[in-house]
């Protein structure tokens, strides 16, 4: 591969895998491109391997084979120092949330920009932007314990998005949404793979990609099984 190619990828697996204890493959043979600017969906049942996929990606879990790079990074050379800079472009929605319980849902927003020492006016900016485009304005000072799993998972998304990160990773991130915060959270995806983000969703939803023109991927037990190939081209800016 040249070296100007490479610069068009800012996602790519090699012949990954994964094993999970006593002898659980969560992922066999992976390899995988993804263009800067472009929105990926990964399919498949529960147990195929998406979420597997997404946390080595972040480096929360590191291969047990193959070569994992982020915008030509190798993550596995990578030592804490680099990968915590790493992660400061990297927006992470999981599946669970991790949110802080006791504290706001402005709160929760804001604290992602303050570890990334941003400034405290596009801070207070950035974080009523998100409230309102998520329909979450209402809950501000709502302490994110007492919200509803839809509400939460809104303040998740947000959180992940707060920082324009280069890469978003988002695990199931309309499961518990209704068809109006479904579109709230899409628009908002779609606006920043148009900037520049490249996004890739875990989903089994098909309603998000279905017609969507963007690549479609399907896992089943930890192995691509089928690449629907999207209408318009890898990583086009509109």
């Amino acid at each position: 591969m040249t070296e100007s190619s490479r610069k068009n990828i800012m996602v790519e697996l090699i012949k990954v895998g994964k094993v999970y204890p006593p002898d659980v493959e969560a992922l066999t043979e992976i390899s995988l491109s993804v263009s800067p600017g472009e929105m990926l969906f990964l399919t498949g049942k529960s147990g195929a391997g998406k979420t597997t996929l997404l946390r080595l990606l972040c480096r929360i879990e590191q291969p047990d084979k193959g070569l994992v790079e982020i915008d030509g990074m190798e993550l596995g050379k990578l030592s804490r120092h680099k990968v915590q800079q790493l992660r400061r472009r990297i927006g992470m929605a999981y599946q669970d949330f991790k949110l802080l319980p006791e504290r706001t849902v402005a709160r929760n927003i804001a604290l992602a920009m303050e570890v990334t020492y941003q400034k405290k006016s596009f801070i207070r900016r950035q974080t009523r932007t998100l409230l309102d485009r998520l329909g979450l304005k209402s809950k501000a000072r709502a302490r994110t314990a007492d919200l509803s799993r839809g509400e939460q998972q809104r303040v998740a998304i947000a959180r992940a998005l707060a920082n324009n990160p280069d890469l978003i990773l988002a695990d199931e991130p309309t499961g518990n949404l209704d068809a109006e915060s479904t579109a709230r959270v899409m628009e908002l995806f779609d606006e920043h793979r148009r900037r520049g983000a490249t996004i890739l969703i875990a989903t089994h939803d098909p309603s998000i990609y279905s017609d969507s023109g963007h690549r479609v991927l399907e896992l089943k037990d930890g192995r691509i099984v089928e690449q629907e190939k999207d209408h318009e081209s890898r990583g086009e800016k509109e």
